[in-house]
């Protein structure tokens, strides 16, 4: 009896044993075993093959799985922590292996699934169905993790090659220090001449971020005690126009490079110590920003957006029967390439450097507001090769995820500004700067965004202490929709004020000519046509407020 029950076809294994199964059961069994490798690799193997081998894949998809739901948990409660983590060159080396890895030993599993199928016992359809099934799920979960791969390993060598080895440096006076550069060595120039020049302040604790423009014919820039400047210019940097704060940095590369003879770029140095001595802010670190390279980055990040109060000029084919090459960008919002952008960042035709200035700092608040996780992770291999030939700078590598995290506050709250010049200054200060007036707007300015960050941060704790409360109260306390009701209205009523109070907005309407003389709006025909004429005051006057713009 026991021997006829062994040899009843109906107790038999299909999955284990498909020989005596219906074609319709191989099928299930078939598609059965790829979801398996899907899902639980290592569970085909465990019910239809070499149970030792899938035991042994299990145990790395559960570790694996393990990993991923303890990466979720410390992202929601501390996502700063994961994000330095990451940051690091050693974890994305390590990751890099172990996603290369996993992908080959998934398509490995694929491949014994498929033996395990045995496609032979499935009929012709089904046989070349299930083949291209395997083929394409193959290529969907092997070819994720090896993109996960190349992009540790992409960004690893991008990390390498822009930031610095070394030790982190710490905060002066609860605040990072940092000097941004932007510029090109162009055919006609001697070495590299920074057009742009910033000094980005942020608190290291809530990314409060204040901004302090340079302009570039800014005079009589005086070194702190400590430079080595200081004993070659005891006077400052004076010896008349052509001692403009921009050209310091190919002068010390050229001339004075023994100076800083720890320095891979003394020009860079140079610079650092100017601005300390300028602003009585300790300069710990700087960024130069390849222009040439600005347009490729903007580009990988599929452009950016930005809202003009004015009509900027900028060169390009001249129109047509005119010696004219001046076209123009209208008032409103646009999305510019990255050569658009590099445009509206640079132009000064009819204006002032201080312009554009404005410009500059409204386009990098831009880039940062549009620089977020989804564009990095969407673009990534295009935005790492153009970071590699856009930035060098001097920052460790090691503080490079610390600063991520700062950026991602930063991005949340506009820049407090001030420019070195018009509208702040006198458009004759940057010649005869009075340095100590500047100090005093300088650290009124910090001590203002410092202020802003640690109301914020009480102003969150305080916020969720009333939320909790309100919450407990909610749940015992009857009417608590009407309360509920007066809270939301309150809070709307915060963000419109908040809102209006942002310091990058669009300004109101300029002094200057908003229509033409037949009251019809300007046009760039018009402008185009005026520049003809010869009427450049009254362009001038037009474009006067094409300085005021916005990152939505």
């Amino acid at each position: 009896m026991a021997g006829q029950q062994l040899t009843n076809p109906s107790m038999h294994n299909p999955v284990r044993e498909p020989e005596g199964a219906s074609p319709r059961i191989r099928t299930k069994r078939a598609f059965f075993l790829l979801a398996l490798t899907v899902f639980i690799p290592g569970g085909a193997q465990v019910v239809a093959g070499n149970r030792t081998l899938g035991r042994r894949v299990l145990a790395v998809t559960l570790a694996c799985w393990a990993v991923i739901l303890g990466a979720l948990v410390v992202a929601l409660v501390n996502r700063g922590v994961l994000i330095e983590l990451l940051a690091k060159p050693q974890v994305q080396l390590v990751l890099a292996i172990v996603l290369a890895l996993l992908a080959i030993g998934w398509v490995l599993m694929f491949i014994n699934t498929l033996l395990i199928i045995r496609p032979a016992l499935l009929t012709p359809g089904i046989r070349g169905l299930v083949a291209a099934c395997a083929v394409i799920l193959m290529a969907i979960t092997g070819g994720a993790l090896g993109y996960g791969s190349y992009v540790m390993n992409t960004g690893r060598d991008t990390i390498q090659n822009v930031f610095a080895s070394g030790p982190s440096m710490d905060p002066v006076d609860g605040r990072y220090n940092i000097l941004l550069m932007g510029g090109d060595a162009g055919a006609d120039r001697i070495g590299l001449r920074p057009d742009s020049m910033a000094l980005v302040s942020i608190d290291a604790k809530s990314g409060r971020t204040a901004m302090i423009s340079i302009p570039r014919n800014l005079q009589n820039a005086p070194f702190p005690a400590d430079s080595p400047l200081r004993k070659i210019y005891p006077d400052g940097y004076n010896c008349g126009d052509e001692c403009i704060i921009n050209s310091l940095y190919p002068v010390v590369a050229q001339q004075h490079a023994d100076l800083y003879p720890d320095s891979d770029n003394p020009g860079a140095e140079a610079m650092m110590d100017a601005v300390t001595g300028i602003t009585g802010v300790q300069v710990q670190a700087y960024v130069v920003v390849d222009m040439a390279g600005f347009s490729s980055f903007i580009d990988a990040m599929g452009g950016v957006t930005v809202k003009s109060g004015g009509w900027v000029p900028y060169n390009a084919k001249k129109w047509p029967g005119t010696n004219i090459p001046t076209h123009w960008f209208a008032p409103g919002t646009h999305e510019f390439t990255g050569k658009q952008a590099l445009w509206f960042a640079r132009s000064r035709d009819f204006t002032t450097d201080y312009h554009r200035i404005r410009r500059q700092q409204c386009l990098q608040q831009a880039m940062l507001n549009q620089f977020q996780p989804a564009t990095v992770l969407s673009r990534f291999s295009e935005i790492m090769a153009a970071g590699q030939n856009l930035v060098e700078t001097d920052i460790p590598q090691s503080q490079l995820g610390s600063f991520i995290n700062l950026a991602d506050k930063a991005r949340k709250n506009p820049f407090k500004r001030l420019t070195l010049g018009a509208p702040d200054f006198s458009s004759k200060f940057s010649t005869y700067p009075d340095f100590g007036l500047i100090h005093t707007r300088v650290d009124a300015l910090l001590q203002e965004a410092t202020k802003e960050g640690a109301q914020a941060a009480a102003a969150s704790k305080k916020a969720a202490a009333a939320s909790k409360a309100a919450s407990k109260s909610a749940e015992s306390a009857t009417g608590s929709a009407t309360a509920d009701t007066s809270s939301g209205s309150g809070s709307s009523g915060q963000d419109t004020g908040s809102e209006s109070d942002t310091d990058d907005s669009v300004s109101g309407p300029s002094s200057g000519p908003t229509t033409q003389p037949d009251g019809s709006p300007i046009t760039e025909q018009y402008l185009v046509q005026l520049e003809i004429n010869g009427q450049r005051s009254l362009i001038s006057e037009i474009a006067a407020n094409n300085d005021e713009c916005s990152a939505p």
